[in-house]
């Protein structure tokens, strides 16, 4: 009997990437990245060179289907399989990654009329201009006690759908009113793939304020932000809404020509990318916490009650496992950061050493890094070059380090940037378990653990938790593969569940990171000079960042 394959397509911030999967055992068969032609619309409009404002993300569209038509043609042509045997299909995304369509499906920056129009273009996940609409949702939502509310932790985020509808009303309300329906990219792209306009559990219910026995929030709430938005949920957001795994449809004759697979092939919903790895490394169940650790990190964790946790991105039912209460929390910069200093802040000697020892910078101030003994820089950091999504929910805060001296080097300024992400997860842990949501063991996936080994081990000291390492350097696309399979069934030669997926196709290496007790003293209290930090700045006693920002802002208007 001829072997089956999944695909799993990852669309991440800057590329796409294809995975062929074998579903006995989960083998990576062959992989394929297709970086975005347009890559991330941060500057200015494609074609016009329309300047964009501060805090814009934007995408275009196209580049979605790009990825399709070139990587998994490749991946098919590396592994020599005959197309028929792939039986499922599934992707992830970054989120919330939105876009106005019309009413044929096409995204609005398509028609020749509107694609100077900044707002008929794809909001990345990282748009952060809708901030003044996150405020005042947050604030009518509180006024009005609002139940939903501290289901995210007590914010709703300006990353997320509502605060960037919203924002296209106020500055463009042409745009919002040629819209027929905003979509996530990832229900965008499986709508192309098989015709289905359908709202995955995932998205709808972290990023779009979503309840699997509620609902949206009510007409009411909609009106008290805006007249105009009273009837947003049953029209522009209008749509099922289905659990992960769910058959979405099967692949268009038109597109399986592009893609080079069978018409009818079984399409799974969309998913988000972190979400999609939690089972790519086994965890079914609560009490396991899952850092999707790249650019930012996503924090996933499954539990059996909904509890309120302060920041946190959403407690979700069937949001990351069917069955469960998923809980997400993030933070907004991390590989970002590290890749700031490398690529903005190092003296040219570092490069040149680097270069001379033939290594890469990040691994030349890794190695020199891990010579310092915690504590032994005299540094401290808070981590939001990129604002804080958990616990503090807030993209107007900034970066800072404290302790410099004439004798500070690039490798200790480097550490303690590895150890300021490191306890802003400590943050994010602590709010979970001091609230009544279990975490005993950390896994870690993504590029970031298998490449620095010393990031792990702070990650362990800072947390005092064993972390575990996927075996897989690509588990969103493992997982999508996975729930792909889970579309395709057990009939097809897939799955009947995620869990049964998982049982057979997750794996994580045999080595882990294990807290040293001596580090984990000194990183105590490092952490609580932190959390002064963090209280000082992040809360409110001392606003200097956002008023920094303001006179920038003010500056350069």
């Amino acid at each position: 009997m001829a072997k089956k394959y999944a695909i799993g397509v990852d669309y991440g911030t800057e590329s796409g990437r294809a995975l062929l999967v074998d579903l006995s055992n989960g083998d990576e068969v062959a992989t394929h990245v297709t970086p975005y032609p347009h890559n991330v619309i941060d500057e200015t409009l494609p074609g016009s060179g329309r300047k964009l404002e501060p805090d814009w993300a934007l995408q275009h569209p196209a580049d979605y289907i790009e990825v399709l038509r070139r990587s998994v043609p490749a991946v098919i042509k590396e592994a020599g399989i005959d197309p028929a045997d792939v039986i499922g299909l599934g992707i992830d995304f970054t989120a919330c990654t939105m876009l106005p369509i019309d009413a044929n499906g096409a995204p609005l920056c398509f028609d020749e009329e509107l694609k100077d129009n900044p707002h008929a273009w794809v909001k990345l996940w990282k748009h952060h201009a809708a901030q003044d609409e996150a405020n005042m949702i947050n604030e009518i939502a509180a006024k009005r006690g609002e139940a939903f509310l501290p289901m995210y932790g007590g914010k709703i985020s300006s990353e997320w759908m509502i605060a960037k509808i919203w924002q296209i009303l106020n500055e463009a309300p042409d745009i919002y009113d040629r819209t027929d329906m905003f979509l996530e990219a990832t229900d965008w792209v499986i709508f192309s793939l098989t015709g289905a306009k359908l709202r995955n559990s995932c998205t709808a219910g972290y990023k779009a304020i979503w309840h699997k026995q509620k609902g949206y929030p009510s007409q009411e709430f909609f009106k008290a932000l805006d007249p105009r938005l009273e009837n947003l949920t049953t029209t522009k957001l209008r749509g099922d809404v289905v659990p992960l795994g769910t058959k979405a449809g099967g692949l268009t004759a038109e597109m399986a020509a592009i893609l080079g697979l069978k018409e009818g092939t079984a399409i799974a919903v969309g998913n988000v990318d972190a979400h999609a790895a939690v089972p790519a490394v086994g965890v079914v169940t609560p009490g396991k916490l899952v850092m999707a650790m790249g650019t930012s990190i996503c924090h996933m964790l499954l539990g059996s009650e909904e509890k309120q946790v302060e920041g946190m991105c959403g407690v979700v039912e069937d949001g990351i496992i069917p069955g469960y209460l998923g809980y997400e929390a993030g933070q907004s910069a991390v590989g970002d950061i590290f890749a700031w200093y490398v690529d903005e802040a190092v003296p040219a000697y570092v490069t040149e050493a680097a270069a001379t020892a033939g290594i890469g910078v990040h691994e030349w101030l890794e190695q020199k890094a891990a010579a310092y003994k915690p504590g032994e820089t005299g540094l401290l950091a808070l981590d939001w070059w990129n604002g804080n999504r958990s616990v503090l929910v807030d993209t107007d805060l900034t970066g800072l380090m404290v302790g410099f001296t004439l004798l500070t080097k690039p490798e200790q300024i480097y550490r303690t940037l590895l150890e300021a992400t490191a306890f802003g997860t400590r943050k994010i842990v602590d709010a979970f378990h001091g609230n009544g949501v279990e975490v005993n063991e950390l896994y870690a996936c993504g590029g970031l653990p298998q490449r620095n080994r010393l990031l792990m081990q702070i990650y362990a000291d800072v947390t005092n938790r064993e972390i575990k390492i996927a075996d897989s350097t690509q588990t969103p696309a493992l997982g999508a593969a996975m729930f792909g399979a889970v579309a395709a069934g057990a009939k097809q030669g897939g799955f009947a569940s995620i869990v049964e997926a998982a049982e057979k196709m997750a794996r994580v290496r045999d080595e882990s990171f294990k807290p040293i007790p001596e580090n984990v003293a000194v990183y105590e209290k490092l952490y609580q000079e932190y959390s002064k930090l963090h209280d000082y700045f992040g809360r409110g006693e001392n606003d200097v960042m956002k008023r920094l920002k303001a006179i920038k802002e003010a500056a350069l208007s």
